[in-house]
């Protein structure tokens, strides 16, 4: 075990089991959760005070249930959230248990704690709850506290302030994290039992929830090993049905991804499968893709195979920031600044920046390199995103809806416009998992997503299709054939052999009718060269006339006093036949198509109309929304 995760594992639970953001709003605040009904008040009477008729929000609408259609329909969904029965989600004062979790996806408005709205404008078709394995437990044992060590354990929990947590951190710190078994009477039999009752009453509520061909409720659950920094190598574990492992393997059980993986596929069982998904590359100081495990272990073939068959996708769009790419290390296209967390690592810098291995695009990119000497590529994930909201409200990733994503650290507005806030502004509303499947059901999503037929959005659903071969109609954009597409060629997640001619690409995108029109599509061509990986961005589509090849920087207006979006500018739909110019039969590569609608208003800009005040400078106070389809590659033959 490496020194770092050694000393991690030895620190206080809540700083393990709270994650990024605690440690340092602990430092700095005596208390933020309400003790008392006055403050309650005063936190409700902030939030009526709010003007939530500033700005133009489409009204919600009911779930619309598609038949099964052979050529696919897009489903969206969640797969990235956290109810009150994970720890950090509870220490900062969220009570919504799975129940009002699930109800919340399917488009139950409600009210956090501190009494502000939460609603999504259309219910989603899919969600996973995906609470921390390593806090299994600890909620359920200080809702009804057995002993008196327990209950005063879990007053750090239900109570926190900065005295109490540098006395627990006092206490524990120079024990192992696995070892420390306040929270259960020192008793580890009991620790068990908290852990896998967490775990079946995470399976059930599942059950409760799915409902074939309507929604789509998945088991699962979060898997958390320790960084310093709050660095992230996260990976959220899917289930296909409801026959899983009989507990969740979490970083107490799994030193690193590949003892993950095997664990789980040890205990899997018959008629159990499941995938794992990675998330904020951005935050993993370059772990992400590196060739070493989170102990600094070099990965070994079967290793490498491991990861190709039980991790498919990359969550590369999350709350806490864009992992798609960043400007340097090859990159140069300007969309790679959206919604970026961090700057990229100056020379001796470690933590807090982007390395050569932190982003998607770099991913994709060294499987490329991987491909020459494995004989295959471990990194041929699909691209999808998601919000990792700790508010019980999956899928609200809209921007006029942001209620910040930890209960009393985000709300009401004033909090999460406030400088030094431990809840950001560089945070945004996260994205959504967009899903090509013929129905709405457990395998059909799950076929999907292991085939790496889905897309990621930046938070709004418009319509995204990719399909590649030498052998696509060429009338494609005129006729929008998709049986012909996927007769002739494979869609986004395929491969296609370099030696079966020049492949051509066709993009369909198209609106979402709550949001912005489209003012672009662009696609991203990774290749290997004389042993070197290269990339080059193409404008292949645009809302106006191109000017050298290149799509002109929109100028659609958004008018801050409302945030009403131009309705002069873009187009509903985009379609685009494209191929490659500087095509290449020798090279192994990778396309993705990236669509960009135009300019919208930015959370911060919404917050700021509640409060009646100017938009914040030190933010964008617009952004052009995204989506990111998953790759095609071209493969050379051995």
């Amino acid at each position: 075990m490496s020194t770092v995760k050694k000393t991690l594992l030895l620190a206080t639970p809540v700083v393990i089991i709270c994650g990024w953001f605690a440690y340092d709003y602990l430092m700095t605040n005596i208390t933020f959760i309400p003790s008392s009904d006055e403050e309650r008040a005063a936190i409700r009477a902030e939030v009526a005070a709010q003007d939530e008729t500033a700005f133009y929000k489409p009204s919600q609408s009911p779930l619309i249930v598609q038949p099964v259609n052979p050529v696919n329909n897009v489903y969206f969904g969640d797969l990235h959230i956290h109810s009150s029965l994970s720890a950090d989600a509870y220490l900062f004062g969220s009570r919504r248990d799975l129940d009002a979790t699930y109800r919340f996806a399917k488009g139950e408005s409600a009210a956090i704690e501190t009494g502000e709205i939460i609603e999504i404008t259309r219910p989603l078709d899919f969600a996973a709850v995906t609470d921390h394995a390593e806090g299994f437990g600890r909620v359920m044992a200080c809702l009804e506290p057995a002993t008196p060590e327990i209950a005063e354990d879990c007053e750090l929990i239900n109570k926190p302030t900065l005295l109490s947590f540098l006395a627990l951190r006092a206490n524990v710190e120079v024990r192992p994290l696995v070892e420390n078994l306040s929270y259960f009477g020192n008793d580890k039999a009991v620790e068990r039992q908290y852990h896998l009752d967490t775990w079946e009453a995470i399976k059930a509520a599942a059950e409760r929830h799915n409902e074939p061909g309507v929604f789509t409720a998945f088991a699962g659950y979060e898997y958390s090993p320790a960084m310093v920094d709050r660095g992230k190598h996260h990976r959220n574990v899917i289930f296909r049905t409801s026959v899983t492992p009989d507990y969740a393997v979490s970083a107490y059980d799994a030193d690193s991804e590949i003892d993950l993986w095997k664990q789980l596929d040890a205990t899997c069982g018959e008629g159990c499968e499941f995938l794992t998904i990675p998330h904020n590359p951005n935050k993993s100081w370059g772990l992400a893709f590196a060739s070493e495990t989170i102990d600094g272990i070099p990965y070994t073939r079967e290793d490498w195979r491991l990861r190709e068959t039980f991790e498919p996708l990359v969550e590369m769009f999350q709350i806490k920031g864009n992992s798609e790419c960043a400007l340097g290390f090859g990159a140069t296209d300007e969309e790679c600044g959206f919604e970026q967390f961090f700057p990229v690592c100056d020379e001796g810098r470690t933590t807090l920046c982007i390395h050569p291995t932190s982003m998607a695009r770099d991913g994709l990119k060294k499987g490329l390199v991987l491909q020459e000497s494995l004989g295959f590529n471990p990194m041929k994930f699909g691209l999808m995103a998601s919000t990792d909201t700790h508010n019980s409200n999956p899928g609200d990733s809209e921007e006029w809806d942001y209620r910040g994503a930890n209960s009393y650290m985000g709300s009401p507005a004033k909090n999460r416009l406030q400088d030094g806030i431990r809840e950001p502004k560089v945070a945004n509303p996260g994205g959504l998992a967009a899903v090509w499947a013929r129905e709405n059901t457990r395998d059909a999503l799950f076929d999907a997503m292991s085939r790496r037929e889905v897309y990621a959005t930046s938070g709004t659903r418009l319509s995204l299709r990719l399909f590649a071969g030498a052998d696509l109609p060429e009338d494609l954009v005129k006729t929008g054939d998709i049986s012909a597409a996927y007769a002739s060629g494979v869609p986004m997640g395929g491969t296609i052999d370099a030696d079966a001619g020049v492949p051509r690409l066709f993009v369909w995108a198209t609106q979402d009718p709550d949001h912005a029109p489209l003012a672009k599509i662009q696609i991203i061509k990774g290749w290997l060269e004389d042993g070197e990986a290269h990339e080059r961005v193409f404008d292949i589509a645009c809302a106006e006339v191109k000017v050298g090849g290149r799509c002109p920087k929109t100028a659609a207006p958004v008018d801050l006093s409302d945030c009403s979006w131009s309705d002069t500018s873009g187009l509903p739909e985009l379609r685009a036949d494209w191929v490659d110019p500087d095509y290449n039969p020798s090279h192994n590569a990778f396309y993705y198509a990236r669509v960009l609608q135009i300019p919208t208003c930015r959370w911060t800009t919404y917050d700021s109309l509640r409060l009646g005040r100017a938009p914040p400078a030190d933010v964008p106070a617009i952004i052009t929304e995204m989506a990111w389809s998953s790759p095609v590659w071209v493969t050379t033959a051995d």
